[in-house]
């Protein structure tokens, strides 16, 4: 479930994300990045799990925990939709600001684009955590 939620939110974002201002480049924005340093998010995620594994151990007939786990489900896409608006908002504003034509998300771009995770994260209050440097 956890799992579905993160690829939900991606795929939200990337076709959200897919318009913006008004002159010449691609923006990029790694959204995985954004969500693994946005406390918000992370909030959001790990009471997600709570609730997940609350549901999951109560002692109630089946049906009441597929009803509860799909109330559950509409929360987090509540949740979801709104976290995605941020998100969306601050890569506009950073788009419009750099005069770029079309931001994406990082994810599955091989290279090419202007990579404007770091604004949009600046926009969003969100401190960067360091990143383990790829070995070569």
């Amino acid at each position: 479930m956890r799992n579905n939620y993160k690829h939900a939110i991606l795929i939200c974002i990337a076709a959200t994300l897919a318009g913006c201002a008004a002159h010449g480049s691609i923006g990029l924005v790694d959204v995985q990045r954004i969500v693994s340093n946005w406390p918000e998010y992370q909030g959001y995620q790990s009471q997600l799990m709570t609730e997940e594994r609350s549901i999951s151990s109560r002692r109630e007939s089946a049906a009441r925990r597929v009803s509860d786990a799909a109330a559950l489900e509409r929360k987090y896409a509540k949740v979801t939709d709104q976290l995605s608006a941020q998100i969306r908002d601050a890569a506009g504003k950073i788009a419009s600001q750099n005069q770029l034509k079309l931001v994406l998300t990082r994810e599955g771009i091989g290279y090419g684009g202007v990579d404007i995770t770091s604004d949009v994260e600046k926009a969003l209050n969100i401190t960067e955590k360091a990143t383990p440097t790829p070995g070569i």
